[in-house]
């Protein structure tokens, strides 16, 4: 494609996004307006200007399954709001726009703070995963809430053990992927904002239910207990502690009802809702698991789950 080509493309893709913020921010499709969002010279779209900020935009780094669900779920609460979508990579810009998320590059120039920061980004895909969360926290104003999603694989618990949110954590040095996630926590903590650890998510097409159905047996032991919480109450428990505003705090995320790997294939294949049947796990030995249980962020963030156990998601006895 030739050089003018690429910018009408451009173009074109950049009027879809204004298109959209007009509609939600209800300003006039005029260039005047152009000018208040201030479009990048990068691919995608820097935040607006000072003129049109309001107190419930939201930036969220890595709008994937559980950051486009923040943003819907955001967008219905909070009409006439902007939400931000930075990504790793300009694959699906087309489809955040189409739901109403602004997108960016990562490291693309931000020239107003955004009130509200979720940080969804998975680690892998970072050389420096403390370092994004830093610049994530610089992006943030101070005045809303800034949430960093982590993970229940923190908690220093083992052997099917009860756990809840005064459960220890892991100490730095026990291995690199804990690390990663430990030092990223303490720079959202060090900023004021606050850390969600989330239990498994799963969603009928996306979880470990659905990763061992694909295998058809695993060489692992039926009895580890696995938590979980739906794709839907995490999105929901997330935007709950953003509105309460916290400060430094780590909250628990999961459905209270542990299930052991055998219980949750058990159910799959009861549903009759999957093509295939689970043939079973193998395995004789290996680490157990924990028993998540989060009645404290409940009751400090008033939240209940929609889904309260994997089993009744599936329509199943437990």
């Amino acid at each position: 494609m030739t050089d003018g080509g690429s910018r009408f493309t451009l173009l074109i893709s950049r009027c879809r996004v204004l298109s959209t913020t007009m509609r939600a921010t209800k300003l006039p499709f005029t260039f005047s307006s152009l000018l208040l969002l201030g479009v990048s010279q990068d691919t995608g779209v820097t935040m607006p200007g000072a003129d049109i900020v309001t107190q419930n935009d939201l930036l969220i780094v890595g709008p994937g399954v559980l950051g486009r669900l923040v943003a819907e779920k955001w967008l219905k609460e909070h009409p006439g709001c902007k939400v931000f979508g930075q990504t790793a990579s300009t694959d699906h810009h087309s489809e955040l726009t189409d739901i109403g998320i602004i997108p960016s590059l990562k490291g693309s120039t931000i020239s107003q703070k955004a009130p509200y920061v979720i940080f969804c980004a998975p680690p892998s895909r970072s050389d420096d995963y403390p370092g994004d969360l830093r610049v994530a926290a610089s992006n943030w104003n101070g005045e809303g809430s800034f949430l960093f999603t982590s993970s229940t694989a923190l908690y220093d618990c083992s052997d099917n053990r009860l756990c809840n949110e005064d459960c220890p954590s892991i100490p730095v040095g026990r291995g690199p992927r804990t690390d990663v996630l430990l030092r990223a926590e303490n720079v959202v903590l060090e900023a004021g904002g606050c850390v969600l650890r989330l239990a498994g998510l799963y969603k009928i097409d996306r979880g470990a239910h659905y990763f061992w159905l694909r295998k058809g047996t695993l060489d692992s032991r039926p009895d580890h207990i696995i938590n979980q919480i739906h794709y839907e109450d995490a999105a929901s428990l997330a935007i709950a502690i953003m509105k309460k505003r916290p400060r430094g705090r780590i909250f628990l995320g999961c459905d209270n009802k542990p299930l052991s790997r055998k219980e949750i294939m058990d159910a799959v294949n009861k549903s009759g809702k999957f093509d295939t049947k689970f043939q079973g796990f193998t395995g004789t030995d290996g680490p157990l698991g924990k028993r998540m249980e989060n009645s404290k962020t409940r009751a400090d963030i008033g939240w209940e789950p929609q889904y309260p156990s994997f089993t009744e998601f599936l329509g199943v006895d437990s």
